[in-house]
């Protein structure tokens, strides 16, 4: 499915909580936090940082990009299961998303390596993930997004995926 030129304004409004880049530590993290959450990282930056803060994510989505240029992939030693899936650019693909229902029903810490690019797998993971997880990822300039999964979530996101062709 390919990502609409009438959708690009939608997808940079965050889905959930902004905290700005210089507020973005450990514990302004945390408040947003169950005791055991089952947090998930879209993008190589948001992974490496939370992995910084030893917020291990429970699911890891990365590309070895950062704002479409090459990087290093975080570190992985706390990471136990590894994915892979192929995903271009303004895509979603059906074996991404295949790949993140996959992951969802492995022992975490789990990491899928994206063939492609990982940015708009925000939208599948806010559909699939389980009930009141936190999925994360970066706002280009501004900050980290922290999106609480709820019914509405799952509905908005869906109608997302619905529009792409």
């Amino acid at each position: 499915m390919k990502l609409p030129d009438n959708l690009r304004d939608q997808l940079k409004i965050p889905l959930g909580l902004l905290i700005l880049e210089k507020d973005a530590k450990k514990e302004n993290i945390q408040k947003h936090l169950t005791n055991d959450p089952y947090v998930i990282t879209v993008g190589d930056r948001t992974t490496e940082k939370m992995i910084e803060l030893d917020l291990i994510p429970s699911l890891q989505i990365i590309d070895g990009q950062e704002k479409r240029s090459k990087r290093d992939i975080p570190n992985n030693s706390n990471t136990s299961t590894f994915l892979t899936c192929e995903n271009p650019a303004a895509e979603i693909t059906n074996q991404s998303i295949d790949t993140i229902k996959k992951a969802f029903t492995l022992q975490p810490p789990v990491r899928i390596i994206v063939d492609g690019e990982e940015d708009l797998l925000v939208i599948p993971v806010c559909i699939h993930a389980p009930e009141n997880s936190i999925v994360m990822y970066g706002q280009p300039h501004q900050g980290l997004v922290l999106v609480r999964i709820t019914p509405e979530i799952r509905n908005k996101t869906q109608k997302l995926l619905d529009s792409m062709e």
